[in-house]
């Protein structure tokens, strides 16, 4: 099926899309999950890789945002995990500092992107490679 995204990020009578978010910082994480919930997004969270990796495992996710620098691991190290898991899924990083590497990230997002360009960055992806 492709993903279809209308105003609301519905699907005719589906559920909205879903992405999971990962940030250790519980603030970033809250503003980031109300941001994209406003646009319709259904929004897990992950504090830690590990979590992030069992939400990943347990429920239907159409992309992953994640931050760059995680404690204990980094969101480069992060994408490669996930992808053994699920190879089609898209990883996009979204931090302050651009990795040396991006081995298995599809996209990255410079935090200081505006608002409006951040939001059509995760729209288009979500278009691309939902289905």
């Amino acid at each position: 099926m492709v993903c279809k995204i209308t105003g609301n990020n519905l699907v005719g009578n589906q559920s909205p899309q879903t992405i999971l978010c990962v940030e250790d910082n519980k603030d970033y994480l809250r503003l980031r999950k109300a941001v994209l919930e406003k646009e319709g997004y259904l929004v897990l969270t992950a504090t830690t890789g590990a979590e992030a990796i069992a939400v990943l495992r347990e429920q239907r996710v159409c992309l992953v945002l994640s931050d760059h620098m995680l404690r204990g691991t980094t969101g480069v190290a992060l994408a490669g995990h996930m992808k053994k898991i699920k190879p089609n899924i898209p990883v996009v990083l979204y931090s302050g500092q651009v990795p040396e590497a991006m081995e298995n990230v599809d996209c990255f997002i410079s935090k200081d992107e505006s608002l409006t360009r951040f939001l059509a960055i995760i729209s288009n992806l979500i278009k691309r490679y939902c289905d």
